[in-house]
């Protein structure tokens, strides 16, 4: 079981978990959990401004796209961080790596 995991695990559960995981994370420091608390950071944050977006042009079967979107990669972010793997999410997750440096 890699240090961090359940660091990593919390991140998941919505935005909050994410900050949890941030404060969680500050001493001391694992990489398996920084790795993985950008990873759901960004989704979360991804998630929230698409959903911001498409609140104001309302489209039923876009919103349906983007909660297929976020929970297919939310799950394979959450299983990753369960079988301790350090997977990016497709697509976006090489992106959070880099954004969201800040997460320490």
């Amino acid at each position: 079981m890699p240090e961090g995991k359940n660091t990593a695990i919390t991140a998941y559960f919505t935005i909050v978990g994410a900050l949890i995981a941030l404060s969680m994370n500050m001493e001391p420091k694992h990489e398996f959990a920084r790795f993985h608390t950008r990873q759901a950071f960004g989704l979360h944050i991804t998630f929230l401004g698409f959903a911001l977006f498409l609140s104001q042009w309302f489209n039923e079967y876009a919103w349906y796209g983007l909660y297929v979107f976020y929970i297919v990669l939310w799950g394979y972010g959450f299983i990753g961080a369960i079988t301790d793997k350090k997977q990016s999410v497709p697509v976006l997750g090489p992106y959070f790596q880099k954004w969201f440096t800040f997460i320490q």
